[in-house]
């Protein structure tokens, strides 16, 4: 099983409010088909109307310090050795049950990092991404399932810490 972790970065902004509700939705059937276990919503500040989402969906929040890593921040709430990192509006396409059951069921110890495809992601976003393939990942960013020991053990990852492309896209809602 696996923790979605969804990094709200505006939380005053209703309509980010409404996209963290289609990506708890979205998660829905990965919770019916067995594969997530719990859900983490991050912020900087919070807010009545996000504690009234996290509250009503069962989703743990987490307020994190001025500065510190949101990310790392949700691995410590979550309770899954794996973390599918999103945003509010994150939407995984069709067959990602599959894929990412698939993928943490069969990853070796030292795979850490699998990478979903975001096909909405700015021309530079793509460009960098193409290049982590070769000289490995900085750090996680939504679509990103890692294992949650590095995230706790702190950023950035080890530059040879490789990524593994998953077949399956995260589209926006």
């Amino acid at each position: 099983m696996i923790s979605g972790l969804i990094h709200v970065a505006r939380s005053s902004d209703p309509a980010a409010i409404e996209c963290l509700a289609d990506t708890l939705s979205a998660l829905v059937a990965g919770v019916a088909a067995g594969l997530v276990g719990d859900a983490v919503i991050v912020t900087a500040e919070a807010c009545p109307a996000l504690e009234t989402v996290a509250e009503g969906s069962g989703a743990t929040l987490v307020v994190y310090p001025p500065g510190a890593n949101p990310w790392g921040a949700g691995a410590k709430a979550a309770r899954r050795e794996w973390l599918l990192c999103l945003e509010p509006g994150d939407i995984p396409a069709e067959g990602w049950i599959r894929s990412l059951d698939r993928f943490v069921g069969t990853a070796r110890p030292d795979i850490a990092l699998g990478r979903m495809r975001r096909a909405h992601a700015a021309l530079p976003d793509r460009i960098a991404a193409r290049g982590e393939r070769v000289v490995g990942a900085r750090g996680p960013r939504a679509g990103d399932v890692v294992r949650r020991a590095h995230l706790l053990a702190g950023l950035p990852f080890s530059p040879r810490l490789t990524v593994r492309m998953l077949s399956v896209r995260l589209d926006r809602a």
